[in-house]
């Protein structure tokens, strides 16, 4: 196999599990060195072990500043300076406009949109030039969904970020991008559902909901991630990349 990633520092948030992990490990398997963070300190150390070649996880919430300084004060220390960050933590929180709360609305926005900025704005200082950034949105930043008012935003404001970033950091040449998909076979399914099997029906509703009848594996989106930090994608930037099982265009 082709190294397209060989000896390149990866940092990857949400990295113990679904889209994440999957990157970790193929950018893994193309030679980069990789750091990956979590909240969840055993799922972390379970998803380093997986990965392999030397990875690193650093525990923390991308929600909270000191957090996020640990985390690329640690990547520092054990592998040097940054060359692709892959901003994908994230939460799903769906719920009715009219029994929305202020804490879900805080916890929505506080990880999917703060969360992203200042993972970015954090990392600053610690990226070479010429580094690739790729924010992880989703198909329903443009669309309208019943109870997905927050996430949608939360999402849509990430989009927004990858141009905005791009036209601040084109004097250092740093790409940033956007990976969109639609639903995905990840563990996010179990975090709105009370049992596996709703979970499991919910991913089959899911799925009835795209043209090509399935969502999609966290493969897929892993293999989207690795164009984007690779040089095949040199000539993109502030633009994105969709994969949502034609959710979006038919």
């Amino acid at each position: 196999m082709s190294q397209k990633l060989k000896n390149k520092v990866t940092v990857i948030t949400g990295g113990s599990s679904g889209i994440g992990l999957s990157t970790a490990k193929l950018f893994a398997t193309h030679g980069a060195k990789v750091a990956i963070t979590g909240r969840d300190k055993v799922n972390l150390d379970k998803a380093v072990r997986e990965i392999g070649s030397g990875a690193i996880g650093v525990s923390g919430d991308v929600s909270t500043i000191a957090d996020l300084d640990q985390l690329f004060q640690s990547v520092k220390e054990k592998f040097g300076k940054i060359d692709i960050l892959v901003a994908n933590a994230a939460v799903y929180v769906l719920g009715q406009l009219t029994d929305f709360t202020e804490e879900m609305f805080d916890k929505v926005s506080d990880i999917n949109f703060k969360g992203t900025f200042f993972t970015v704005q954090r990392a600053l200082p610690w990226l070479n030039d010429g580094a690739s950034i790729i924010l992880i949105s989703s198909t329903v930043n443009e669309k309208g969904l019943p109870n997905h008012a927050a996430y949608s935003a939360t999402k849509a404001a990430v989009r927004s970020l990858a141009r905005s970033f791009s036209a601040e950091l084109l004097d250092r040449k740093i790409r940033v991008n956007t990976l969109t998909p639609g639903p995905v076979d990840t563990p996010i399914f179990d975090s709105i559902a009370t049992s596996k099997e709703e979970a499991r029906l919910i991913s089959e509703k899911m799925g009835n909901f795209t043209p090509v009848k399935r969502i999609g594996k966290p493969e897929e989106l892993a293999s989207a991630a690795l164009y984007l930090a690779s040089d095949d994608s040199a000539f993109m930037i502030g633009a994105e990349l969709l994969l949502d099982g034609g959710i979006r265009s038919l």
